[in-house]
């Protein structure tokens, strides 16, 4: 099981740190380093400030809102950082939700998520081939030419100018509903569970028993090395809090639905209900200690290393730490050799 650091994205500011993280755990045998984006900083500039800063370290994105850029740019982005860090990029991306894709991004959040999905993933593959020009004349969603309302009947179909230095530059998905890991076995090089717990492998449907040869499993989960568990676990419940109660519609949030099927729904609707009701310390203190405990590591060496044994059975090939000390970052490396 490879290790790689999670930075995720920016709070108020650029954490000052952060350069410096990921240059330790490149010292200390780290395959990967991680940003993120919601809507705040972006994930591919931080990125590309770490790969100026590093040497070997791959670079991932986990995860870049497809809503934030048409395929072809996300293409762009991608292809670039890989030339400038020497083939080290990595492709990680997310549909996001209805919230920040219509309150964010000003854009319908799509009708068939699995099928903007697909079409996104076939244009990114498309123009990194650069096999020809890029088309997809009867995408629903992302059509190629452009033909649809307010056209011109100008746009032709283009290829890259620029020629990728990897044509199968790997592709990860965020995907949490059943439906959505089952595609992305299908059509992706790998998947960006966002809760994994190794103890309910099932609640992301029959196609984790399946998966492809070489495939990814990529889950975040925070570490901690720290004496008191219950102190360490207060850093992952203000996270679920936030995404199980902010993240979402009361109708609709997929945090909260897969936070459902690992077998805390009744928890997960009260989340919600006082997250939502603008009381966000008891939402907090509302998330079960056994569910924040079970998709992290978190409490003394021993009981991390104990812990550590139960990720390394099950199918994941990388597990991305938001681990923000040196020590423990140290630790983590130490425990999976």
């Amino acid at each position: 099981m490879r290790l790689g650091l999670a930075l995720g994205y920016w709070g108020r500011g650029p954490d000052p740190g952060h350069v410096e993280l990921a240059r330790e755990a490149e010292r200390l045998g780290y395959d990967s380093v991680w940003t993120a984006e919601s809507w705040g900083s972006d994930a591919f500039t931080p990125l590309t400030w770490i790969a100026a800063h590093t040497t070997r370290i791959a670079l991932g994105t986990a995860v870049a809102q497809m809503a934030a850029r048409s395929p072809t740019t996300t293409a762009m982005h991608a292809l670039t950082l890989d030339h400038l860090s020497g083939g080290r990029m990595t492709l990680g991306l997310g549909l996001s939700g209805p919230q920040v894709v219509e309150g964010w991004y000003g854009r319908p959040f799509p009708a068939s998520p699995l099928t903007a999905t697909r079409e996104y993933v076939d244009v990114v593959r498309q123009v990194l081939r650069r096999e020809g020009p890029v088309e997809l004349g009867d995408g629903r969603f992302h059509p190629l030419p452009y033909r649809g309302p307010g056209a011109t009947g100008l746009g032709r179909p283009l290829r890259s100018i620029t020629h990728p230095l990897r044509p199968r530059l790997p592709v990860l998905l965020g995907a949490e509903g059943p439906r959505n890991v089952a595609q992305t076995a299908r059509i992706a090089d790998g998947w960006l569970p966002l809760y994994w717990s190794p103890n309910r492998p099932d609640a992301y449907g029959p196609a984790i028993a399946e998966l492809p040869q070489g495939f990814r499993v990529a889950p975040m989960a925070r570490v901690r090395v720290c004496d008191d568990v219950a102190e360490g676990l207060l850093g992952v419940k203000a996270m679920l809090g936030f995404y199980i109660g902010g993240m979402g519609h009361a109708t609709r949030n997929f945090h909260a639905d897969l936070m459902a099927r690992m077998g805390y729904e009744e928890e997960a609707r009260r989340i919600q209900e006082l997250f939502l009701a603008g009381r966000r310390e008891e939402a907090v203190l509302a998330v079960p200690d056994a569910f924040a405990d079970e998709i992290s590591l978190v409490g003394p060496r021993e009981r991390i290393a104990e812990r550590l044994e139960l990720w390394r059975k099950g199918p994941v090939t990388d597990l991305l730490a938001l681990a923000p000390d040196p020590h423990t970052l140290r630790v983590l490396a130490e425990l999976n050799t």
